[in-house]
């Protein structure tokens, strides 16, 4: 019967914990601690795109990272003047320190002057980033 209990308490932390977080994953959003924060082509290695540019940070053995990978891709070619960059976070740690990245992939949604507008942590849908764009330009 205890067995049986501590099971009960153990799923219901866990739903607790994991339904919130996935609520949240992919969702594109504003964060307060990105205001005023600029990347420009010697952080990204690329040039920034004439009207937004879509930064991923992805690690190497990160699934979600390459279906966000498409999705980005995707946008860039939709949206005339948007380019998408991908960065690798393990081969970046000090621009990632710098930008907060906590998880892969996060992606980071820059105006034409690279200022930071829009953050996603998780794999973002395609209307999402579209909208998010809708506000960078």
């Amino acid at each position: 019967m205890t067995g049986l209990v501590v099971c009960v308490v153990v799923l219901a932390a866990a739903s607790g914990h994991g339904l919130p977080h996935r609520r949240r994953s992919g969702r594109v959003r504003v964060r307060g601690r990105d205001g005023g924060k600029r990347l420009g082509a010697a952080e990204l290695g690329e040039g920034l795109g004439e009207r937004a540019t879509l930064v991923q940070f992805s690690s190497a053995f990160c699934a979600p990272c390459r279906a966000t990978r498409r999705v980005l891709a995707e946008v860039a070619g939709l949206v005339p003047g948007v380019s998408h960059v991908e960065i690798d976070a393990e081969d970046h740690l000090d621009l990632v320190r710098e930008l907060d990245i906590l998880r892969t992939p996060t992606v980071l949604v820059l105006d034409a002057e690279g200022r930071i507008v829009r953050r996603a942590t998780g794999r973002p849908r395609k209307a999402d980033v579209i909208a998010a764009l809708g506000e960078a330009v």
